[in-house]
């Protein structure tokens, strides 16, 4: 049960900071407004690294069904916890959606632009072509996983660990982000997708949902082959 609540408090911090930054560089009358995707990718790094040192020594800061997942797969963690983790972190990311449309509620009916209004939420491509836009996600999450992987093997790194895998979701979000604004985590757009779809929000136009499978199914391929990759050429016996 510690371990369940604890990856909801993550997943919603996590979800608090990044959803958040979107709504102020995206909502009309933010002070942040058109900040820009700098703005955006920083924040959602620094708010991983906070949600990580939040919850890491409790949970293990897993935040994202991918990784959970994949984690599985090489044995790094036990299929039973599997099913608990995933619903946490979906329970998670809903109740963060909620957070940040709480936190904006005078933004959304001073807003018309219904794609800014679900971009808050839940990703997005700038090209819909689903094909193209699940294999962002598949390599996206898979560098991330070797990422974390790689990290994680590191003990020299021990402390700052979260903060190094803050500065690896600012990179991904540079560097490979433009194209569907980068899940990598079924949570991370799920749960706040769901928020967004029961919210009363003023003018928010549909959720979606016909695109909403490629950031859950893109994520979960590439944290496997992410987990199969570090193991087979990169893991120190």
């Amino acid at each position: 049960m510690q371990e369940f609540i604890a990856e909801i408090i993550g997943t919603m911090f996590l979800i608090i900071f990044g959803g958040g930054v979107v709504a102020g560089v995206l909502l009309h009358k933010s002070k942040a407004q058109n900040g820009g995707w700098i703005v955006i990718t920083m924040a959602w790094g620094i708010g991983v690294a906070v949600a990580v040192y939040l919850v890491g020594g409790i949970s293990g800061a897993h935040l994202n069904p991918a990784l959970t997942v994949a984690l599985a797969s090489i044995g790094e963690f036990p299929w039973k916890e599997v099913p608990a983790y995933i619903l946490a972190q979906m329970i998670g990311g809903f109740l963060g959606g909620v957070v940040v449309w709480l936190h904006y509620l005078p933004h959304w009916s001073a807003s018309e632009d219904q794609a800014a209004k679900l971009a808050v939420f839940s990703t997005a491509p700038a090209i819909r072509s689903y094909k193209a836009n699940l294999l962002s996600e598949i390599i996206g999450t898979f560098v991330l996983v070797v990422g974390i992987l790689g990290i994680g093997a590191n003990k020299f790194t021990d402390g700052l660990n979260p903060l190094i895998v803050g500065f690896l979701i600012i990179a991904i979000g540079l560097s490979l982000g433009g194209t569907t604004g980068y899940a990598i985590n079924p949570a991370r757009d799920l749960g706040p997708r769901i928020a967004h779809f029961l919210l009363p929000i003023a003018g928010k136009g549909d959720s979606d949902w016909s695109y909403s499978w490629v950031p859950v199914v893109g994520p979960i391929i590439g944290g496997l082959l992410g987990a199969l990759f570090y193991v087979t050429f990169l893991k120190i016996i």
